[in-house]
């Protein structure tokens, strides 16, 4: 199934790795890429000495949630490219729901 995200209800996009997770959200329409974050961004590095775990991941998708919340993006088409729904990514997306947005 294709996703496309619009102005109104942008694309977020997750990625995990071993070590890491990240997760930017996408206007489809003009194929700009409206906010991203990461665990090893400078800000966020210190905070997660190792970001492969459940708690990790609950706790940068509160974060997302919060930054997001600031630049006005609430409503998202959750997209968790190819990754099963279980584990980390479950865990991110539950702690996006209780951070305030919607999908």
């Amino acid at each position: 199934m294709k996703m496309s995200g619009t102005p109104e209800k942008p694309r977020l996009v997750v990625h995990r790795s071993l070590k890491n997770i990240s997760a930017q959200v996408l206007d489809d329409t003009t194929g700009k890429v409206l906010f991203s974050l990461s665990t090893k961004d400078k800000g966020l590095k210190e905070k997660f000495p190792g970001a492969g775990n459940l708690k990790s991941s609950g706790l940068f998708g509160e974060i997302f949630a919060q930054k997001a919340k600031e630049k006005g993006i609430s409503k998202v088409i959750f997209d968790r490219a190819g990754y099963l729904y279980h584990g980390r990514i479950k865990v991110f997306a539950d702690a996006l729901r209780k951070g305030g947005m919607e999908f």
